[in-house]
């Protein structure tokens, strides 16, 4: 009798031992000597180098080597590729040299409304919030949806409601402006008057209409971490003198932002409509996944031949599970930078 106790205690035991191991929760092992790859941009269009003074050029390529260190710190660390995504574009998102949080550009009331999105390429679970007026880092709060919501996109004062109740930082619309925006929604509206008099011509105009040069100012971000796990990121300010609560492809998971681990993962910057249109992100891992392309040829086929012939501009950055980087844009520049795993940097504005 004693014998029989003695072995259902040890079965007993062994039963909650595998019991308690399989509740255990799953670490994804992480090779030591895996790629970890971020890449970034902030923006395409018409940028030559007769455009930018030397000191605007050398900002710009500050800003970009900043934003990619700060990622790049998460991936060395043996941060998650979501992670690095949001702090490659927080960054972003505090400069005013860019089209995404401060420094955004204006709508046609005079205010700033700001889109951003995010996906897991692992799980492809998504996030993204449209036309919010008072969240500091838009990126962080579509992350937030993304994990903490059952739904996939919130927009405006919904997403601001589901913002304060998780304490997500706040500030007032004021925040965001700035007095060369301010500028550049002046012009457009000038242009539009002239162009118009009825008020029913060209309401949308480039994102980032400078006198020296045309960006869409736009910020994105892919990573690859040490796990093999991909992640997107997109965020900005949409169309200077946009109206009627416009939303821009780069909230719209497929068109400006997308990630699968089995293909690639995706940010896009350019003129939305067409992006939208074409849901060129997804077109992109489309390609890789039903056609057998590699990235750069998907990417290229997206950018330089369908969304050329609808006739939209701008351009992507693609990213794939074995840290190949491919940044294919139809207009004259766009500023991009990857680094990699030996933390080499490579940063670039113009068609090299």
């Amino acid at each position: 009798m004693q014998h029989f106790l003695r072995q259902f205690l040890f079965l007993t035991v062994l039963v909650a031992l595998f019991a308690g191991l399989s509740l255990a929760p799953t670490v994804q092992a992480q090779d030591p000597d895996a790629r970890y790859v971020l890449a970034i941009h902030g923006g395409a269009g018409t940028m030559a180098r007769s455009d930018l003074t030397p000191e605007l050029e050398q900002a710009y390529r500050a800003a970009l080597r900043e934003a990619l260190e700060a990622g790049y710190k998460v991936l060395n660390e043996d941060g998650n590729s979501l992670d690095a995504v949001v702090a490659a574009l927080r960054i972003m998102e505090e400069s005013p040299l860019f089209n995404a949080g401060k420094g955004a550009v204006f709508t046609s009331e005079g205010t700033v409304e700001l889109d951003a999105s995010i996906m897991d390429g692992r799980t492809r679970n998504a996030g993204a919030v449209s036309g919010v007026k008072e969240i500091r880092s838009p990126i962080t709060l579509a992350r937030l949806v993304m994990e903490e919501s059952p739904h996939v996109m919130l927009t405006g004062s919904g997403a601001e409601t589901f913002a304060r109740e998780h304490n997500v930082e706040t500030v007032p619309n004021e925040f965001f402006h700035t007095d060369r925006r301010r500028r550049q929604l002046e012009r457009a509206q000038q242009q539009e008057r002239e162009a118009a008099p009825s008020g029913t011509g060209a309401l949308l105009l480039d994102e980032d209409r400078e006198a020296e040069h045309h960006a869409f100012g736009t910020v994105g971000a892919v990573a690859l971490d040490k796990a093999g796990n991909l992640a997107a990121g997109t965020s900005t300010g949409g169309m200077t003198n946009k109206r009627f609560g416009r939303v821009g492809d780069s909230p719209i998971i497929g068109a400006g932002t997308y990630a699968d681990n089995e293909t690639c993962a995706i940010s896009a910057t350019g003129h939305g409509e067409y992006f939208i249109r074409g849901v060129v992100a997804y077109d992109v891992a489309a390609m890789m996944r039903y056609a057998g392309l590699s990235l750069t040829a998907a990417a290229n086929a997206v950018v330089m031949g369908r969304l050329t012939e609808l006739g939209g501009t701008g351009g992507i950055i693609a990213l794939d599970r074995e840290g190949h980087v491919a940044m294919p844009f139809n207009t004259p520049g766009m500023y991009r930078g990857a680094i990699d795993e030996d933390g080499n940097v490579v940063v670039k504005i113009y068609r090299e």
